[in-house]
């Protein structure tokens, strides 16, 4: 079993920036991507980041250019930099960590961007 504890999220202005950190307990194996989905209301959960050794970084269309990955492997930690937020950001951001078919899901930590 595999379990998250997310921070980072909260209220920031259109074009600001924020950080969102997760820290995984469990068995974690690098290999496997670990990394961050969002789901904004009446839509459907979509992919921001993830990272793996091996594989490398994988961004979803909204967040290329704006978003940036990081993991520490050692710790089982990653860290997803924001910058140039936009309110159609705003949504619930998961930490995720998929390990084969079976893919672990954090408690999801708000982020409202709105001036």
């Amino acid at each position: 079993q595999v379990q998250f504890v997310e921070s980072g999220g909260g209220l920031v202005q259109p074009g600001g920036s924020l950080t969102l950190s997760c820290a995984a307990s469990g068995t974690i194996f690098s290999i496997y991507p670990m990394g961050w989905y969002r789901q904004a209301p009446g839509k459907q959960r979509e992919l921001v980041a993830t990272i793996a050794r091996g594989a490398g970084m994988v961004y979803g269309d909204s967040a290329k250019g704006r978003f940036t990955i990081s993991r520490h492997y050692a710790w089982n930690t990653v860290s997803l930099q924001m910058n140039n937020l936009k309110p159609e950001d705003t949504a619930v951001y998961y930490c995720s960590y998929g390990q084969g078919d079976i893919l672990y899901w954090g408690q999801g930590t708000q982020i409202t961007v709105s001036s």
